[in-house]
């Protein structure tokens, strides 16, 4: 069965559409077979595997499927099951072939339309029958494509708020990262993390002891989502030229990796509630897993310097950015400046920021692996 990995912080900017993209494309290529979902209506992982052109026939064409389209039987209350969703093969730029094992699930704009009628099916769904079927049916569409496309891993790009939708898609995840970058916000937003998660999870054990949930055609599942890590970045480094980090966004690191270590673990560890502990399964693996794969009390999977000009190359080719070749690299924008051209020391440096940012996304595949084996 596949195993569902959520990429969740409520808060905006910290690259999750971008470790989504350039993660699940770095699992393919160590063989494992991933269906990214763009569950944020902005579409924006939508965007970034299709160039502009595509994006606009796929959206005009009524016939593709999308994540909307595939769960309307049952926010919609059409007559019809859920089928498994028709998800895109992207394709590898640089050669002009389908990437083997890569799938995307495309996004809607419009899928915020549900937010309200997911909240309403999760206060009250024991009490409406009409509403039984919508609190599973994410899970039960993962379920039915992940066996249609033999997938290994499904990752989840969620967008940066506290709505029903993510806490749907978060509670019903097999695991989850937390994309994070280090300031003062980031801060703030794990600290309301260690509330807000132990209370998702509250709800979810309810959900999971509905039986009017349970045995509704689409299922709640029963699954305790576990916290892989933490993914920090978006911050440069020290002038020095030696690789270290800036004195300022060395600190907020350190901040953040000891918020997770002394608060956050703890806090989905042990859930309680008004001072009593409750008899959950909590949302962390065993202490050796992390050990074993990152270290003695450690829970950073990944750090990666700012992307820079590459991020944006990234989007202009719709190719991961430890893939981009040396031809994207040095004729960056062919079609709007066909004669501008990098070149030099300022080549070089790119060149091999992108060989690094590989070294780095290959390290977080691998620890993915294993967490999750």
């Amino acid at each position: 069965m596949a195993k569902r990995i959520a990429l969740f912080n409520h808060k905006g900017g910290v690259s999750k559409t971008t470790t989504t993209f350039n993660l699940g494309w770095m699992l393919a290529l160590k063989g494992k077979r991933v269906i990214m979902v763009d569950a944020d209506p902005q579409c924006n992982l939508t965007r970034l595997a299709l160039n502009e052109e595509e994006f606009e026939e796929f959206y005009e064409n009524p016939n593709n499927g999308n994540l909307k389209k595939s769960l309307a039987p049952a926010f919609e209350a059409q007559p019809r099951l859920i089928e498994p969703a028709n998800c895109l093969s992207l394709k590898d730029r640089v050669t002009d072939t389908e990437v083997k094992g890569l799938f995307l699930l495309p996004g809607h704009l419009q899928l915020s339309e549900y937010e309200v009628i997911l909240g309403v099916a999760h206060e009250l769904s024991s009490a409406l029958h009409t509403l039984k079927n919508i609190p599973g049916s994410f899970s039960y569409l993962f379920d039915k494509t992940a066996e249609k496309y033999q997938a290994d891993y499904i990752l989840i790009d969620l967008n940066p708020s506290l709505n029903s939708i993510n806490q749907n898609l978060l509670m019903t995840s097999d695991y989850f990262l937390l994309p994070t970058s280090p300031d003062y916000f980031s801060v703030m937003a794990i600290k309301s993390l260690t509330t807000i998660l132990p209370g998702w999870a509250m709800w979810a054990k309810k959900a999971m002891n509905n039986s009017t949930l349970t045995q509704a055609t689409y299922p709640f599942p029963k699954v305790t989502p576990k916290f892989l890590g933490t993914i920090i970045q978006k911050y440069r480094l020290s002038t020095s030229g030696e690789g270290q980090l800036s004195r300022g966004f060395q600190n907020w690191i350190d901040q953040i990796n000891e918020l997770v270590s002394t608060k956050f673990i703890p806090a989905i560890e042990a859930i309680s509630e008004n001072g009593k502990p409750l008899k959950f399964e909590r949302m962390t693996l065993p202490s050796q897993s992390y050990a074993r794969v990152l270290g003695k009390g450690k829970y950073s999977l990944a750090q990666f310097s700012d992307f820079n000009t590459l991020v944006a190359l990234s989007q202009t080719h719709q190719t991961p950015i430890f893939a981009l070749s040396d031809d994207q690299l040095s004729k960056p924008y062919p079609l709007l400046e066909p004669k501008f051209k990098y070149s030099g020391t300022v080549l070089d440096t790119m060149k091999k920021s992108r060989d690094n940012f590989k070294t780095v996304f290959s390290t977080l595949a691998d620890s993915i692996i294993e967490l999750t084996r």
